[in-house]
């Protein structure tokens, strides 16, 4: 073959690469080349509409007004445990069962959540909005509104160290940092309320059983007095009346852990873990109870020798007298607590920061906007270009002309 015949004058070499992998690489290179192409073409496209966003995002958040952000942190109680069931925890012995389930039942898992819903509440929205007249300056006529640009400029997180944050927008720096500060304001009064209301129901609740109690009381006592004096006392030796006293013990236990129940279902659901667990609390007793009973026949008279005066008889209603004693005792304590925790301040939130009068703005981020609005428009530039020349490459063939004119057509409003 003649030199001329190999224009290149290159050397075939069989072990080199393939012509279809020349060709491919070729046709990359020539595709980037078309890309510079169309972008050099349009450059004043592509440069022009990111340079005009840009002035204009500048000029558009120099007008925004400024934005400032008041910011409190506070710790709420970590331990919501009362005074009532801090002592009983105390009591143990024949109250230890007790103490336990009512320290359960008046604990909270979660308080930090539970404040944030309370600062997020209708109650706490509406006194801010009285408090500095937010009808007014967010120029809102309906207070659902209100409420809403109130919520929209109030940011309240909790964090997982149980720090809840509360970050309050205003043009105003000042009123930014009041209105922060009176969240927790507000949010304390209402945790007064509700303390006060939960503590008192708590009060009335075991005072009407603590009346109960002492009316069965003053009864038994009576009947085993007007028994004594008629048929006297049975002797019993000592292990015997340390299974009436085992026996009244456990009835008195079983009664107040009823009571307690009661008190629980006022405000926890059937599927609540401390009413279960209180509930098979119940049940151990009960059993412990049946067991006691069937071992002593002393024990298990459960009152059915009551009609007559003798021994017997007036044994099982001295088991009742020591029963109510019991029972008694356990339900005075239980009020007296009550007592405290209606008396005593409510929770104690304590504020780790408190707001202050901010001195920078936080909003509006100008170079933010302005960087984000020109990467943007250089984006959507570069797309445009692209269409452009794709529209002006179909042009040039007649029958993709006539196709895209029909497109536009198809395209425009009629």
């Amino acid at each position: 073959m003649p030199e001329h015949a190999n224009p290149g004058n290159f050397r075939q070499d069989p072990t080199g690469p393939s012509t279809e992998q020349g060709i491919s690489a070729a046709d990359d290179q020539i595709s980037l080349l078309d890309l510079l192409i169309v972008l050099a073409k349009h450059k004043r496209l592509v440069l022009g509409v990111p340079i005009v966003a840009a002035v204009v995002a500048a000029i558009v958040s120099l007008l925004l007004p400024k934005i400032y952000t008041g910011t409190i942190r506070i710790l709420p109680p970590q331990q919501s445990a009362s005074a009532a069931s801090a002592l009983l925890s105390q009591l143990g012995g024949a109250f230890g069962g007790l103490a336990g389930a009512a320290g359960g039942a008046l604990g909270i898992r979660n308080p930090s959540d539970l404040y944030v819903g309370m600062l997020k509440s209708r109650t706490v929205a509406d006194n801010l909005i009285a408090r500095f007249d937010l009808n007014k300056i967010y120029d809102e006529k309906i207070q659902s509104s209100t409420r809403g640009m109130l919520q929209g400029n109030t940011a309240i997180t909790a964090g997982r160290d149980g720090i809840i944050t509360v970050e309050v927008d205003d043009k105003d720096p000042k009123r930014a940092a009041e209105i922060a500060n009176a969240y927790v304001d507000e949010l304390m009064k209402l945790t007064k309320v509700l303390a006060v209301t939960e503590a008192s129901q708590r009060r009335l609740f075991f005072e009407q059983q603590l009346a109960q109690a002492k009316d069965n009381l003053v009864a038994t006592e009576i009947a085993a007095r007007q028994g004594l004096q008629k048929g006297g006392l049975a002797q019993v030796d000592a292990q015997g009346r340390s299974m009436i006293e085992v026996t009244a013990r456990l009835r008195a236990q079983i009664s107040a852990k009823e009571v307690q129940l009661g008190s629980m279902r006022t405000f926890a659901a059937e599927r609540n873990p401390e009413l279960q667990r209180t509930q098979e609390e119940l049940q151990a007793l009960k059993r412990e109870l049946g067991r006691v009973e069937g071992s002593s026949p002393i024990a298990a008279t459960g009152g059915r020798e009551k009609s007559d005066n003798s021994g017997l008889g007036n044994l099982s209603r001295l088991r009742d007298v020591k029963y109510y004693e019991f029972l008694y005792e356990l339900l005075a304590k239980q009020y007296e607590l009550a007592k405290i925790d209606e008396a005593k301040d409510a929770t104690i939130i304590q504020v780790m920061d408190k707001a202050i009068e901010p001195d920078w703005k936080s909003k509006p981020k100008r170079a933010l906007i302005v960087i984000f609005t020109t990467l943007v428009a250089g984006f959507l530039a570069v797309i445009w270009a692209f269409i452009k020349e794709v529209g002006e490459r179909v042009g040039r063939i007649p029958e993709q002309a006539s196709r895209l004119k029909v497109l536009r057509g198809y395209m425009r409003w009629r």
